[in-house]
């Protein structure tokens, strides 16, 4: 499942460039997570690496974007197609 952050975020700037999809960006008050382009670093590391590296914990599982490993997988190989298509 996607992940989200938390209003508990305290807009360090630690996750945005730890993001290898591009799927975190500054929101209106707090970095925010584009479902569409998380796949909770599938394909890329053993684990999301927003959550490895956010120092106040407020990166949560979106409970709105239930997916599984495969799930995940697939999102990330579709990515980077995409990516592959615009170089």
């Amino acid at each position: 499942m996607a992940l989200r952050i938390t209003d508990e975020c305290i807009n360090c700037d630690v996750c945005e460039p730890a993001c290898p999809n591009e799927a975190i960006f500054q929101g209106d008050n707090i970095y925010e997570i584009k479902p569409s382009q998380c796949t909770e670093c599938v394909g890329h590391f053993s684990e999301p690496q927003c959550v490895a590296i956010c120092p106040v914990n407020c990166i949560i599982k979106d409970e709105a974007y239930p997916e599984t490993t495969q799930m995940l997988l697939a999102k990330y190989q579709q990515l980077m197609q995409k990516k592959e298509t615009k170089s």
